[in-house]
């Protein structure tokens, strides 16, 4: 008895394997949201590393850019004289802070206070938010030379302006005493705009409830404001006082401009002996170290408002 075969009976049928570029395909759709970020992660690590790493290594060797030779290694010869014999970094330093902590405090508060005070609804308020924020559109260093102008002890409008009203002249930047009050005049001047416009965006996210029950509850403006509106906006407060710390501490172009550190040393900060020293000196390997300690300070001033912004209440 005959019986009919082919070859497709009893065949097994197998399942097709994957193929590369569909495992690579899946793999990518996986780590889709590591691979799209990685290329600028990595940009921004090399820009950052790589400087930094360099200049940590010329920090422990004495070059200057006019020799012929090239770097010798001195280990912490550098830190060692910045901070034993150096003369100038104590006075850049506490100028430094002392410029910092008056320039956020007053950015900060004016800041809040102007923010306070343009969130309320009256006639002509988006034109006064559009000149708040006029100085900070400006440049740095033309409203430096305007209020350097205005600050001269002969011609200066200021002076004429504090003479008109039976008051004495000031010299303003051209004395030790007077010229870091002049310039945090000028740094508040130009960036309480920022601060009021981050504050502004703060309180129009504030919640309504709890300042109605206060008002119904009998509060007044200022216990709202003490025990509802600076908690609420404590992280926003922060925040701003995170940037205004990194801009001030960093602060250049109306120091050099009005200034130049001086008279003297009395307006010297950290950032402009930092380019002094390596311009006008060219004593690359001590700036190094400069910016060394310069870029520690910036980081250790940052993670502080960091973790008081993460703290709790």
């Amino acid at each position: 008895m005959s019986s009919l075969t082919s070859p497709e009976v009893g065949a097994r049928v197998l399942p097709a394997r994957p193929s590369a570029s569909g495992g690579i395909e899946r793999w990518v759709e996986r780590h889709l949201r590591w691979i799209l970020p990685a290329p600028a992660v990595i940009a921004m690590a090399l820009l950052l590393v790589v400087p930094l790493v360099y200049t940590t290594y010329l920090s422990l060797h004495e070059w200057y850019a006019s020799s012929v030779l090239g770097p010798r290694f001195i280990w912490l010869d550098n830190y060692a004289q910045l901070f034993i014999r150096d003369e100038r970094f104590g006075p850049a330093f506490r100028v430094t802070l002392i410029f910092t902590v008056g320039a956020v405090a007053l950015t900060v508060t004016l800041g809040l206070g102007i923010a306070h005070l343009l969130i309320r609804n009256f006639p002509g308020r988006g034109l006064v938010r559009t000149l708040v924020l006029l100085p900070m559109i400006a440049t740095p260093v033309a409203m430096a030379l305007v209020w350097m102008t205005m600050m001269s002890p002969t011609i200066g409008v200021l002076n004429y302006v504090l003479r008109s009203v039976g008051l004495a002249g000031s010299a303003w930047v051209s004395s030790p005493r007077s010229v870091i009050p002049s310039l945090l005049l000028v740094e508040t001047w130009m960036w309480t705009p920022m601060t009021a416009l981050i504050c502004l965006a703060g309180l129009a996210t504030l919640p309504s409830e709890p300042f109605e029950s206060a008002r119904v509850d009998g509060a007044s403006g200022w216990q709202i404001f003490w025990h509802l509106t600076l908690p609420f906006m404590r992280s926003t407060l922060v925040v701003a006082a995170l940037f205004r710390t990194i801009d001030a501490l960093k602060v250049f172009d109306i120091v050099y401009v009005m200034t130049e550190g001086g008279p003297g040393f009395a307006s010297e900060t950290l950032n402009l002996y930092v380019f002094q020293t390596s311009f006008k000196y060219l004593n690359l390997g001590y700036a190094s170290a400069l910016i060394v300690v310069f870029f520690t300070l910036i980081l250790g001033a940052s993670m502080l408002l960091i973790q008081v912004r993460r703290s709790p209440l």
